[in-house]
């Protein structure tokens, strides 16, 4: 079946850096956007960056941009994320996801349009 693994996570201070990894299994995603998530205790699910199935496309939210970079190694079928200049209110579980269909859209970003979810790794950032 698939599986979606990620690590990397950790503590880390404000203004230090991460990177996450996401590895699926279980089937390849290389037609597939690929796409990261987070949620804080006691607030939803967010998205963070998606990237396009060929890696040259990547959307971001506000809140990262500038920050963060998605991005691909098909052949490894795996995503990573990589976090600079990280701030506490980055502090919450990552999850890295995959959409229902191939070849969709990069700005499809809500979390009801990916239908394969990692377990989540836990990134805390103390001030």
């Amino acid at each position: 079946q698939v599986q979606l693994v990620e690590s990397g996570g950790g503590l880390v201070q404000a203004g230090g850096s991460l990177r996450l990894s996401c590895v699926a299994s279980g089937r390849t995603f290389s037609s597939y956007v690929m796409g990261w998530f987070r949620q804080a205790p006691g607030k939803e699910r967010e998205f963070v960056a998606t990237i396009s199935w060929n890696g040259i496309s990547t959307y971001y939210n506000d809140a990262v941009k500038g920050r963060f970079t998605i991005s691909r190694d098909n052949a490894k079928n795996t995503v990573y994320l990589q976090m600079n200049s990280l701030k506490p209110e980055d502090t919450a579980v990552y999850y890295c996801a995959v959409p229902r269909a191939a070849f969709t859209s990069i700005y499809r970003v809500l979390p009801r349009e990916f239908e394969y979810w990692g377990q989540g790794t836990q990134v805390t950032v103390s001030s």
